[in-house]
């Protein structure tokens, strides 16, 4: 019987490609590295976890949705040959995050690698906004953010290791129309990271940003075509950036090449 072939989606990468797309990172950089991606079962968190796993790392995924976790991990595991741990929560919540990273030091007795993936925000005209809606986004993506930072922090602290923290952002300082509630919450984020990269160096904490910008994934299906066809004007190189490359960059920050970056 002919095997079945992955249909190729219209944006973003199959599960295969993830898994054997080429990387200047050679195997192993992350070997036995702990790592926790929050969003990891879709788009950029999912792309994070394919080549953290295939680097070497232990990894962590976690979101609010449990099957599309599984449906990652499961992924993963059918093409990368890597377990890839996942829990279902939600970061807004500071004692499920709590919870997660008690259960991660105990199954591994340490975490060496955050990504703060996790987030969402809707488009509205900022007058609009409803107080659950406002709420809504500046919990997520900036008081979780805040819970996931701290509670590693503690741990690093507390036990004498090190660790790299990762936020993943937007590109805020010129405004977004339409997405005033995350530009707050991002912008937050931004100099959160700045004042802590800055308090818990002592502590061998690095904490790095990445704003991607129009980086292509498999969510671009919601966006009308007009505005597909202008979104790679945004970028002076003419170009979108697609999952791939803030992926790679990832690893930059969290591994041995990024130890002087904070």
């Amino acid at each position: 019987m002919e095997k079945p072939v992955e249909q190729k989606p219209q944006w973003g990468f199959t599960d295969e490609d993830l898994a054997t797309h080429s990387t200047v990172y050679a195997d192993g950089i992350l070997k036995d590295k702990v790592a926790i991606i929050t969003g990891g079962g879709s788009g950029l968190g999912k792309a994070m976890a394919f080549l953290y796993a295939r680097l070497g790392a232990k990894v962590i995924i976690s979101s609010r949705r449990e099957e599309r976790l599984k449906t990652a991990a499961e992924a993963i595991r059918k093409y990368v040959g890597a377990e890839v741990e996942y829990k279902a929560m939600t970061i807004r919540d500071p004692d499920a995050v709590e919870a997660l990273m008690d259960e991660v030091w105990e199954r591994h007795g340490r975490l060496d690698i955050l990504i703060n993936n996790g987030g969402g925000q809707f488009p509205q005209d900022a007058i609009d906004f409803s107080r659950k809606g406002w709420l809504a986004v500046i919990d997520t993506n900036l008081n979780g953010t805040w819970w996931m930072m701290q509670e590693a922090a503690k741990r690093w602290r507390d036990h004498g290791q090190s660790g790299s923290i990762i936020n993943i952002v937007a590109h805020v300082g010129r405004g977004m129309p339409q997405a005033a509630h995350t530009c707050a919450a991002r912008a937050g984020v931004i100099y959160l990271s700045k004042t802590v990269a800055t308090e818990w160096a002592p502590l061998k904490i690095r904490v790095n940003c990445i704003a991607p910008g129009t980086v292509e994934t498999e969510g671009f299906h919601v966006y009308p075509a007009e505005a597909l066809q202008r979104f790679h004007q945004t970028n002076p190189m003419m170009r979108m950036g697609d999952a791939w490359d803030i992926a790679e960059a990832a690893v930059y920050l969290a591994a041995p090449s990024g130890k002087f970056i904070t």
